[in-house]
């Protein structure tokens, strides 16, 4: 079997490449593509390669001949790929919706860019619609792609992790005792509950809070938390440097914290839990799927400051405790999220579709 990974973020192209490493011990011949090498559609300012069409990727096409074709997005090379008969299967992180209605209420209340993200919005459902599949990283997804296409095939899909990648790494030097936060601030529904810590840091000025990550909600994060000397922001960690840059900071931090108002299984409570960190994550979307409470980690109710502050204590005050937690943490993300198994799933489900498309 030929199988065409198309990716769009580079962030997400190392974990896509070990998938597609476990997909060559079974036999399949994977080629990956980034999605706008190839094909732009509009609205972009790439007007060049939107004219030019799917012509390059007819090109790919021709030379590789793929049996199907996996995306990480849904955009017009989804699109293109469904008009040249090929079987498409679609990778879902995350709820697009719900992000795009809060888009529209926050950061695209201009009418050229509420038209530019409807466009696009229009494009995803089209590519969900007309897909042979979409790969949800969270059973909590199944339902939200119901409710909007009823009639698409969804599939429980974990994106996995080499724990061997997850390692001690010095380099980094923050003040004890720490809270390490990982995550961007892309989307207002997640940042937003990063705000719900800022009791926390008030109420605890001896312990300090490093946070990683940018987005265009950074600003509104900034000038809440920002204001308390224990509040650290690092800005924005290279991707060219992951994951060296990543071990490092889980290394040196005593507690990963994810504060977030919606996730699905997110990847940086992965990297957390194969470091064999105390974890203390929102109990909302697919998370649960991951941290169990009271035994990979601890789960705090949407909004609920006090939580943070109790817990954020309690592993502290709880060494020995945090550390089986850690363990445990490691032990989950070697069973449940394994390449290997997790490619085998995937050809199970792919190949009999592709078969009987042919």
């Amino acid at each position: 079997m030929k199988l065409l990974i198309a990716y769009g973020d580079e962030n997400k192209f190392f974990h896509l490449k070990e998938f597609g490493i476990a997909l060559s011990k079974l036999g399949v011949e994977c080629k990956f593509i980034k999605d706008t090498d190839y094909v732009v559609g509009f609205p972009s300012k790439q007007i060049k390669k939107v004219i030019e069409g799917n012509k390059k990727l007819k090109k790919i096409i021709k030379e590789f001949s793929p049996d199907a074709v996996f995306v990480d997005r849904q955009n017009k090379f989804g699109l293109e790929v469904i008009n040249n008969k090929i079987p498409l299967f679609v990778y879902l992180r995350g709820n697009i919706w719900l992000e795009h209605k809060w888009a529209k209420e926050t950061i695209y209340k201009d009418p050229v860019m509420r038209a530019v993200a409807n466009q696009r919005h229009k494009i995803a459902n089209e590519v969900f619609e007309k897909c042979d599949g979409v790969f949800m990283t969270a059973d909590y997804l199944h339902d939200v792609i119901r409710e909007h296409h009823p009639n698409t095939k969804t599939f429980h899909f974990l994106e996995g992790l080499d724990t061997s990648r997850w390692y001690p790494s010095k380099g980094m030097n923050l003040k004890h005792p720490c809270v390490g936060l990982l995550q961007h601030a892309f989307v207002w529904g997640k940042a937003k509950e990063m705000l719900v810590l800022k009791k926390a840091i008030k109420s605890m000025p001896n312990i300090h809070f490093y946070w990683v990550g940018f987005g265009q909600y950074q600003e509104r994060v900034l000038q809440e938390l920002d204001a308390f000397d224990n509040f650290h922001w690092l800005g924005k960690f290279p991707w060219e440097e992951y994951p060296e840059n990543v071990r490092q900071f889980l290394t040196e931090i005593d507690i990963y914290a994810l504060a977030t108002g919606i996730d699905t299984t997110p990847l940086s409570c992965r990297e957390a839990m194969s470091m064999e960190k105390p974890i203390i994550a929102s109990n909302v979307g697919g998370i649960p799927e991951m941290i169990y409470d009271g035994k990979t980690g601890f789960l705090i109710d949407e909004g609920n400051a006090e939580q943070w502050i109790e817990k954020i204590s309690f592993i502290l005050e709880n060494e020995i405790a945090a550390k089986e937690m850690g363990k445990a943490a490691k032990k989950l993300i070697i069973e449940k999220f394994n390449w290997n198994t997790l490619a085998k799933d995937f050809l199970a489900i792919v190949n009999p579709i592709v078969k009987e498309k042919k």
